[in-house]
Formats: structure tokens, C-alpha cells, sequence
């Protein structure tokens, strides 16, 4: 099996523990939304696909576990890497990269490293075009101009 389907696979067994329904489902859409867009994006941008997916499927998982949005990035990127330390799916530089893409990936006004963006942004277009009902938020405004534009939409 490869590491992203090992890391899914993990990632399904936590939320599969989620009680209530409606949250669990959000949850896995949203994870596997955003791990799909960060295929995109990384792949376009020349970052690594397979990084980015995985970053993708465990950025929000503390959130989701813990029920809280608190600080979930920072709090999130530390149980990141207890996962995949705990899981030894990736080397110490790619858990470190992961990790960092998970810390920052809340401050969509800042701009960090390139892959660190690819999650940032992936996490935009999730937002964005998962429910487009939905106003866009202020702070995702104009990475989802940039988007729009990147992607010839």
C-alpha cells in the first residue's frame, strides 16, 4: 500500500469515530476536497503532489477530533507529526514540510513558503467551491482571485 492510502486510511478510521453524521461527513469532504485540490495546485506550481495530499488530509483533523477551531493549525501541525512520526510514512524533512504547511495553513493573509501556500490555497478553493452558495470570506477573498486567475476560471 502506498503512504498517501496508508495515511487515508488512518485519517478514515478517526473520523469514522465522529458520532454525529452530518460533522463526519464534512469532515471526510472536506479533507478529501482539499486533498484533491492540492493535487491540482501542487502539481501545476511543481511542489510535491504526494506531500501536499497528505499535509491536505490531516491539516483539520485536530480540529475534528478536538470539536474546537483554537489555535487548530498550530495545535493541528503538532498532531500531524505525532502521526506520521507514530505512522513512519515519511522522512524527518518531509514530516518537517508537512507540518509547516499544517502550522501555517490558517494565516491566508501572510504569504509562506511555496509549499506551505499549496495547502493555504487548496484550503481556499475547497471553501470556495465546495458551496458556492456560500459568500467567500474576507480573508480568502483575494487568494481566491488569484486562484481564479492562476487557473484561467
Amino acid at each position: 500500500m502506498g503512504r498517501l492510502k496508508e495515511l487515508r486510511t488512518y485519517v478514515d478510521a478517526q473520523l469514522d469515530q465522529i458520532e454525529n453524521e452530518s460533522k463526519r461527513n464534512g469532515a471526510f469532504v472536506h479533507l478529501y476536497g482539499v486533498s484533491l485540490a492540492a493535487t491540482l495546485i501542487s502539481q501545476k506550481r511543481g511542489e510535491d503532489t504526494e506531500l501536499a495530499c497528505m499535509a491536505a488530509m490531516l491539516h483539520d483533523l485536530y480540529a475534528y477530533q478536538s470539536g474546537s477551531y483554537t489555535d487548530h493549525a498550530h495545535k493541528g501541525a503538532a498532531l500531524a507529526r505525532t502521526i506520521l512520526e507514530q505512522l513512519q510514512l515519511t522522512t524527518p524533512a518531509e514530516t518537517d514540510k508537512i507540518c509547516s504547511a499544517i502550522y501555517h495553513h490558517d494565516d491566508k493573509l501572510v504569504t509562506d513558503a511555496p509549499f506551505d501556500e499549496v495547502l493555504k490555497d487548496a484550503d481556499v478553493m475547497h471553501h470556495t467551491m465546495n458551496d458556492l452558495d456560500k459568500p467567500i470570506k474576507e480573508k480568502e477573498r483575494a487568494r481566491y482571485e488569484h486562484l481564479r486567475q492562476e487557473f484561467g476560471l
